[in-house]
């Protein structure tokens, strides 16, 4: 399996990278991105030590193991900008914290995101219909989440992604131990979307696309 959204002791996670890795191997992962919560504050403390971290690691382990970042609660006029930052400083996968309805995330986020051409949209809430058309549009991946409370809107993402034909990817949005879900996990999760397996295989080629980027 590839997932590319979680989190490690950078930001909110309790995990330093190492176990991270160890626990998406013992999993099933087969590729992984670690994608701490960034700002202006801490994008470039984040991916200088995850960039070298993700490559020793990786190299290590035999599990394909990428840095990123996932850019949260800015305002949106910020999210352009630090997305180039992180692509510059060596992120290999570039998400926006989307409009998820359990947090108070700016209103346009998602809309900035999307304009921006980050490569994920995570747990983008109550998106709009012409939201998921700029997506497919700008090749901007939405997120189908396994985390609690974000969750919640995985349906209506997946229905709006399956009328415009914007394209998924499934992620765990991982901090903790008990995050990381195996593939049969996934399935589930993905059909409680009213998605089927083969819309979980595409994702998991949808995941291949962005590391190939």
């Amino acid at each position: 399996m590839i997932d590319l959204h979680m989190h490690s002791t950078f930001s909110d996670g309790v995990l330093i990278p190492a176990e991270v890795v160890s626990r998406a191997m013992a999993a099933g992962y087969k590729a992984l991105a670690i994608t701490d919560h960034g700002d202006p504050s801490n994008l470039e403390f984040i991916l200088e030590n995850m960039v070298r971290a993700c490559r020793e690691l990786g190299g290590a382990s035999g599990t394909e193991t990428f840095p990123g970042v996932e850019i949260t609660h800015v305002p949106p006029r910020l999210i352009r900008p630090l997305a180039e930052r992180a692509r510059a400083l060596g992120a290999k996968v570039v998400i926006v914290h989307g409009e998820t309805i359990v947090e108070p995330v700016p209103r346009g986020t998602n809309l900035a995101a999307i304009e921006a051409g980050v490569d994920i949209l995570a747990h983008p809430g109550l998106l709009t219909e012409s939201e998921a058309l700029l997506s497919r549009k700008n090749g901007v991946f939405l997120e189908i989440t396994a985390r609690r409370g974000h969750s919640l809107t995985n349906g209506h993402v997946a229905s709006l992604a399956v009328k415009t034909g914007a394209r998924m990817v499934y992620n765990t949005d991982a901090h903790a131990p008990g995050d990381f879900t195996p593939w049969e996990t996934a399935l589930r999760i993905v059909r409680g979307a009213s998605l089927s397996e083969a819309d979980a295989e595409r994702m998991q080629e949808n995941a291949r696309e962005i590391l190939e980027r």
